[in-house]
């Protein structure tokens, strides 16, 4: 079975090409592909399928085994499978995800995706971890991100406080993926990610990245577009109305190779 692997600003991800239906237990199959020491290792695994509503259907896995509803970086990855493989034909095309048929062009290897909002935006929610109150803006922007600002993003324990909110009864049932945002200009953020799901840190979030950079547009401490410099270091811009119903993450994307996945 041929697979790709592709990469978002350090977010990695496993493609296969499943118009044909190759992969019928997709749950099972992302446990085995994720996996770091017995499988190819992603913090996703991508399944490119048909659509009759878009150019194509996205679908995604994380490496519990559990769908998820949107990955801005995996779209981003998707978008550019799609055109660098002739799937689709052009370089403009459309998605169909579970947060609705999405919009992109790809450049190179830049790829431009269009996110939207789901629900509004909730300003200054407060959680109680331990002896101390959390206050953050919940944002669902394809998956609901809680985002919480910081003025030394270096010194978060992301793993450690992660968990804790991702589980908080408030979030129930489905949890939520949480995001640290430090400002670090009047168009730019430096952001850390838990994602539910992987259950850890990843170098880089699409969807985290927009919830970001609306959460300092919200409280007045960033103008779009805004530059979200990642945990691996690369950087993402996102672009936004006032009224945030034009919401667009533009970026480059990595192919770092493909191969024959053999084990059973």
């Amino acid at each position: 079975m041929e697979f790709f692997k592709m990469a978002g600003s350090g977010n990695d991800f496993v493609l296969i090409d499943n118009r044909d239906n190759i992969i019928f237990n997709r749950k099972k199959t992302a446990v085995l592909l994720c996996n770091r020491k017995f499988g190819i290792g992603a913090d996703g695994l991508l399944l490119l399928e048909k659509s009759r509503s878009a150019d194509i259907r996205m679908r995604i896995f994380n490496p519990d085994g559990s769908e998820a509803e949107m990955c801005g970086n995996g779209l981003r990855c998707m978008m550019l499978f799609a055109v660098s493989q002739g799937i689709v034909k052009g370089n403009h095309l459309t998605v169909e995800t579970g947060a609705g048929i999405l919009e992109g062009s790809v450049s190179g290897r830049k790829v431009k995706a269009q996110l939207k909002l789901i629900g509004n935006p909730e300003e200054g929610i407060k959680i109680r971890l331990g002896k101390k109150n959390i206050t953050g803006h919940f944002i669902n922007s394809g998956v609901p991100h809680m985002v919480i600002f910081t003025g030394n993003i270096e010194k978060v324990d992301v793993n450690g406080q992660g968990p804790a909110i991702r589980y908080h009864r408030l979030f129930k049932p489905k949890g939520t993926n949480v995001d640290w945002i430090e400002i670090a200009g009047k168009n730019t953020i430096k952001i850390r990610t838990y994602e539910r799901g992987v259950e850890g840190e990843t170098l880089s979030c699409g969807t985290g990245s927009v919830a970001g950079a609306i959460a300092g547009f919200l409280a007045g401490k960033v103008s779009p577009p805004v530059k979200v410099i990642s945990r691996s270091g690369e950087k993402l811009k996102v672009y936004f109305d006032k009224q945030l119903k034009k919401v667009y993450l533009e970026g480059e994307i990595l192919t770092v190779f493909k191969g024959e996945w053999l084990a059973k």
